[in-house]
């Protein structure tokens, strides 16, 4: 592959919307090329930027959602007052001109869409007249609105769910920042779980961080990660427990990055232990060059390529 066609794929790469076998492609080539694999640590640090990226929204946005989405629910029309739902209504009523029996049920599922996605990023409004609320002021609280019912008079029953979103920092040897970082390594987002990783990989030597390291160099879906996992472990490469996994990670990993740099750390410290290992793979490696590293270290070992 070019250098400008892997560019083109690694935003793709990144958010694994790749096949298997286009992520093999791109991995080889950035293992080879330190300028794409710069390119890839920069769309890493972009996607940590936007996640960190908050949305400033007009505070009244929540209370002219939930009015719209009422009036199109009960089949009424919305407040006089026109807010950005009502014009988008609008919009989509001129677009669709020849479909009018469509209209209300596809504004009411926009709002419904509509609603739910700003619940889910922007702080409960308190109304008028409510009272003031007793979160503390530097804490942001986001909602996800998980069903609406009509009720009595007129009224409305709304259930939602309430996360409270905090910032904290310090250095990573503090063990409130080393909590945080061990969870984060379980989180969804691949491009957390990354940089999570990065940062506990200086500290291997604890037990807590080593189990977090192989497990996610098993078990994470995430090439990204796994190279991270496999980068802190290089000083516990004689560890009996590491080189066990190491050696699973050689002969089950579909990532060729992942197996070569799994290889390298086997045979840094080549032991008899992984003769039968090393010779399996030479047998069943496609990747040439991972396949000619095998047989170099084996011979170095004074070891048959083949099996008997």
């Amino acid at each position: 592959m070019t250098c400008e066609s892997v560019s083109n794929l690694i935003p793709l790469y990144f958010y694994g919307e790749l096949t298997p076998d286009e992520e093999d492609l791109v991995e080889q080539h950035m293992h080879e090329c330190a300028q794409c694999a710069l390119v890839m640590d920069r769309q890493r640090s972009l996607g940590a930027a936007l996640d960190r990226r908050q949305a400033e929204v007009p505070p009244l946005l929540i209370d002219n959602c939930r009015s719209d989405l009422m009036a199109a629910i009960q089949g009424g029309a919305p407040r006089e007052a026109k807010g950005p739902w009502t014009l988008f209504l609008e919009a989509m009523g001129a677009t669709l001109t020849g479909f009018a029996r469509f209209r209300q049920p596809v504004g009411a599922l926009a709002l419904i869409a509509i609603g739910f996605f700003a619940a889910r990023f922007v702080g409960m409004t308190p109304s008028p007249g409510s009272p003031p609320s007793s979160n503390p002021p530097s804490d942001e609280v986001f909602a996800t609105v998980r069903s609406i019912q009509p009720v009595s008079a007129g009224n409305v029953q709304i259930a939602f769910d309430e996360t409270r979103r905090r910032t904290v920092s310090g250095s990573p040897d503090s063990p409130n920042i080393q909590r945080l970082l061990l969870a984060a390594a379980h989180e969804d987002n691949p491009a957390v779980r990354v940089e999570s990783v990065g940062l506990l990989k200086d500290r291997a030597q604890s037990s807590e961080v080593r189990d977090i390291l192989l497990n996610a160099l098993i078990h994470d879906n995430n090439s990204g990660v796994r190279l991270r996992a496999l980068d802190g472990l290089k000083p516990l490469a004689t560890d009996p427990s590491v080189r066990k996994t190491l050696a699973q990670v050689l002969m089950d990993d579909d990532n060729p990055a992942v197996r070569m740099q799994a290889v390298d750390l086997l045979v840094t410290h080549c032991d008899g232990a992984m003769v039968g290992v090393l010779q399996d793979v030479v047998q069943k490696e496609d990747n040439n060059y991972i396949r000619l590293k095998v047989e170099k270290a084996l011979k170095g070992m004074n070891a048959s390529v083949g099996t008997f």
